[in-house]
């Protein structure tokens, strides 16, 4: 594991004390559960990569076909 700094509320630090006292566990535990419950159901944002080397005269089989005859030289 790898140790980090979160910087907290006074109202969340409360918060978090206490539910580590009551569920009697550590708060890095209750820290890690949290944040691994919110990016379980986060949306992974699209991929911003694709379409930006589309090609409207070259077609994918096309290209593989060029990249089989280049590539494949000696």
């Amino acid at each position: 594991m790898e140790k980090t700094t979160v910087y907290l509320t006074p109202e969340l630090r409360r918060a978090l004390k206490e539910a580590a006292k009551v569920q009697k566990q550590p708060e890095a535990v209750l820290i890690r559960q949290a944040l691994e419950e919110y990016l379980s159901r986060r949306e992974n944002p699209p991929l911003r990569s694709l379409g930006l080397g589309e090609d409207r005269d070259l077609s994918a089989a096309d290209s593989e076909d060029w990249l089989a005859t280049e590539w494949g030289r000696d």
